[in-house]
């Protein structure tokens, strides 16, 4: 019989980023349990690399008796919540699911963790919860500032955690990435919605002229940095996870055109969106100091993977929009 190290609930792990942390959790001997509620950005063909090594329930965070009850049964070690709402544009157009998933959601899982004992529970929060900063960079103990619903929906959350841990004591830590890209990406994020567009010979729409600035993590080093703090960081301290890796979005759209050997004149500017972030930049020296942490990946390098890898899934890119 095989010997698990512990066993880890991870929430929304049919999701992009979840998806990566599920597969490294179950490729360093972890027992892993999977909820998902499988909206339209979930999806179990990225866990099909490890089908049959973890243990799977389809359920919405929401749902609190579920939520008990698969708790009750599985009692795990630590609670990873990466499920959520994350598109900025969709909590534009409709706050609700946001509110319902990034805070009722949290709030139930919260209660569910202080009644069966997880000994940690991380939650995987954005750095969009500070707003903007034109020069600088945001630190841990910036002030919270968010711009959007998204944001303010996740910075709410945040904000619950933090009540619990001084409140009720709940062993939890906050963590804090800026922008993930890489494979499985959902296209309605820059990058993956960009490299459809080019395959499917059409129009990339680049907000107004394209200058706000984003710090680019690839998402294999991003799981590392979580399960690095899963590891050696210390419960009720919130964790930046960056990679001093920051471009304009025009940037990042003409090296994708420069990868696939597509013209310029695909470029097209739209209307900027509501409350648009300028730019986010995170100081990321205490997870470092605290854990030894450091994202590696260079992004030009990472943009060249996760191209050549939408360009070899193009059927699974093409489905989804």
């Amino acid at each position: 019989m095989r010997k698990f190290l512990y066993k880890i609930l991870v929430t929304g792990g049919a999701g992009f980023i979840g998806s990566e942390f599920v597969r490294h959790s179950v490729s360093r001997g972890l027992e892993v349990i999977v909820l998902d509620k499988l909206t339209y950005a979930g999806d179990l063909e990225r866990l099909k690399g490890v089908k049959g090594k973890y243990k799977f329930y389809q359920v919405d965070i929401c749902a609190k008796k579920q939520i008990n009850y698969i708790l009750a049964k599985e009692r795990p070690r630590i609670l990873v919540n990466f499920a959520a709402e994350t598109h900025v544009d969709r909590s534009i157009k409709n706050a609700s699911a946001f509110i319902k998933a990034n805070i009722e959601g949290v709030h139930v899982l919260l209660e569910a963790s202080l009644k069966h004992k997880v000994k940690k529970f991380i939650q995987i929060s954005t750095d969009e919860v500070y707003g903007e900063i034109k020069e600088g960079k945001f630190t841990e103990q910036s002030p919270l500032k968010p711009n959007s619903p998204y944001a303010a929906s996740k910075a709410a959350a945040d904000l619950f955690i933090g009540s619990y841990i001084r409140t009720h004591g709940l062993p939890a830590i906050i963590i804090r990435p800026c922008n993930n890209y890489g494979p499985w990406q959902y296209p309605e994020k820059l990058i993956p919605l960009a490299v459809l567009k080019i395959l499917r010979k059409e129009k990339i729409p680049v907000y107004a002229a394209g200058k706000n600035i984003r710090e680019w993590l690839y998402v294999e080093d991003c799981i590392k940095g979580v399960l690095r703090i899963i590891e050696k960081g210390k419960t009720g301290e919130i964790y930046n996870l960056g990679s001093q890796q920051e471009r304009q979005n025009i940037e990042v759209v003409k090296f994708l055109l420069h990868i696939l050997k597509k013209r310029q004149d695909l470029i097209a500017f739209v209307k900027d969106r509501p409350g648009h972030d300028l730019r986010y930049s995170l100081d990321s020296s205490k997870v470092f100091k605290e854990t030894g942490w450091k994202a590696k990946l260079n992004f030009k390098d990472g943009l060249r993977v996760t191209v050549e890898w939408f360009v070899g899934h193009r059927d699974w890119l093409l489905s989804k929009r």
